[in-house]
């Protein structure tokens, strides 16, 4: 048996779409990562981009368990000396970039280089309920109803 490869012209790419209304941050994270990457398809090979598209919408409204949302805090760095600030979730959630959350949590998960970067250009997060790309006719993914865990429970 040899071990399959897939060549770039091989690769197949899927428009997906996820509303990410009342679900969780990490558990969606991780399967919106998974997919980028390619993980969910037999053809997965590491070092090519053989992901879908993903397209989320309503990321303001994505849950973060615990005390997540009032202690979590995002860092980054200005680059000059002492320039290091910090920002809570809740801030960046209710503010003007809720995406944000949701973007690192994946950027995060996968893993780094030039082909981190490519697969992160295939994610798409928007604020509100549209989006500008009907016309890729994505298919919805429903993650609530793949685990009961993938939303807040009462």
């Amino acid at each position: 048996m040899k071990t399959y490869s897939a060549k770039a012209k091989e690769i197949e790419k899927k428009w997906v779409l996820i509303d990410a209304n009342g679900l969780i941050v990490g558990r969606l994270a991780t399967i919106i990562a998974n997919r980028l990457r390619g993980k969910h398809k037999p053809t997965f090979t590491p070092h090519m981009d053989c992901g879908d598209n993903i397209i989320v919408v309503n990321a303001e409204k994505v849950v973060l368990t615990g005390n997540k949302r009032k202690d979590k805090t995002y860092y980054w760095h200005t680059g000059f000396p002492g320039g290091i600030k910090e920002r809570k979730a809740e801030k960046i959630l209710d503010g003007k970039f809720p995406d944000r959350v949701l973007e690192a949590a994946v950027k995060r998960m996968l893993p780094g280089g030039p082909l981190k970067r490519q697969q992160m250009s295939n994610l798409r997060i928007y604020k509100g309920e549209a989006h500008p790309h009907e016309a890729q006719n994505p298919t919805k993914l429903d993650i609530a109803s793949l685990n009961p865990k993938n939303t807040l429970r009462g």
